[in-house]
């Protein structure tokens, strides 16, 4: 009996000392789909630095780049679960959850980069963080990629020129649209697929990103660029709605911190990236192409009516950013 009673009172020591571990040194997952060149990855890394600083070492995260913890769709599973704890995740996979978020890629919205940051701080975008609670996170922020522009195998000098053509567009009913909207044909792809699609001429062109487009070279495969700068590309930074439930209010105020430090600090450094990024692209072989903007301008207007006649908080949106 005292045998028996010795070993549930080392079982009880070794359970505590377990959950006073799990306490005082936390192991959490952030995971996106970007290669580790580009700004949301460096954000990422920011929060995780920062993060395990100001908890005093308590709070440790690994950051996955390239969808190594899975696709979007795989990885919201997974932090609905509470399997992992943070996300950044584009504003196109979420809205498959939150429509409202479609707002964001309305064609011909924002002047540049820095245009789009102002425009998270408005308050339809403020409303679309908060809706996402309905889905199992919790929306603390966004970070922004380069404006979206046309990479191509042959030079795309207007609209016409991509007629038929494949062009690799990010999975999303409004990137669809769009596509179609200015005759292509739009094809949904992982990024990881583009270059050899590219090579063996399965792509024509593709709709990207200058983060992107430079840290994975899709310029060796497409040379042409044409500075189409047709739509802002954003990410949310997420967490788990249901970790988040078992935090303390000091550690949701800490975590809600370095969020909005790491926000505030990739706003600059997308701004900045989009600008370095062409020098490197063009350096590296790219040529950029002279182009009829307006051929592309013109279908516009359509798309974004079509968005904003069928979900209010993207109207409100509109008008907020477009007013900025």
């Amino acid at each position: 009996m005292k045998f028996v009673k010795s070993l549930h009172v080392l079982a009880t020591a070794a359970a505590l000392t377990t959950a006073a571990f799990g306490v005082s040194a936390q192991a959490l997952k952030l995971g996106h789909i970007v290669p580790p060149t580009h700004v949301w990855h460096q954000v990422s890394e920011k929060i995780a630095t920062d993060l395990d600083k100001a908890s005093g070492g308590k709070m440790k995260m690994a950051v996955s780049p390239l969808q190594k913890l899975g696709n979007e769709a795989q990885m919201i599973n997974l932090m609905q679960a509470g399997a992992q704890q943070f996300g950044v995740f584009t504003v196109g996979g979420l809205s498959n959850r939150e429509e409202s978020l479609l707002g964001w890629s309305l064609p011909y919205v924002f002047k540049d980069v820095a245009h789009a940051t102002r425009a998270a701080a408005t308050p339809a975008a403020q409303e679309m963080l908060k809706r996402l609670d309905q889905h199992g996170l919790v929306g603390l922020g966004y970070t922004f990629a380069g404006m979206r522009h046309v990479l191509s195998l042959q030079p795309v000098a207007s609209a016409k020129d991509l007629a038929n053509k494949k062009v690799r567009s990010f999975p999303s009913p409004i990137y669809n649209d769009w596509w179609t909207a200015n005759g292509a044909a739009p094809t949904a792809m992982p990024l990881s697929e583009v270059a050899p699609s590219l090579t063996t001429k399965l792509l024509d062109a593709v709709d990207v990103d200058l983060d992107a487009l430079v840290g994975l070279k899709f310029h060796q495969q497409a040379p042409n660029l044409t500075l189409t700068n047709h739509m802002a590309f954003p990410a949310v930074i997420v967490v788990s709605k249901k970790w988040w439930s078992t935090r303390s209010d000091a550690d949701r105020a800490m975590i809600t911190k370095v969020v909005k430090d790491a926000e505030k600090w990739g706003y600059q450094t997308a701004i900045d990236a989009d600008v370095n990024n062409l020098k490197k692209a063009t350096a590296d072989g790219a040529k950029v192409v002279s182009f009829d903007i307006k051929s592309f301008q013109a279908v516009g207007g359509t798309v974004r009516d079509k968005y904003t006649a069928k979900n209010p908080l993207i109207a409100d949106f509109y008008k907020q950013a477009k007013d900025l």
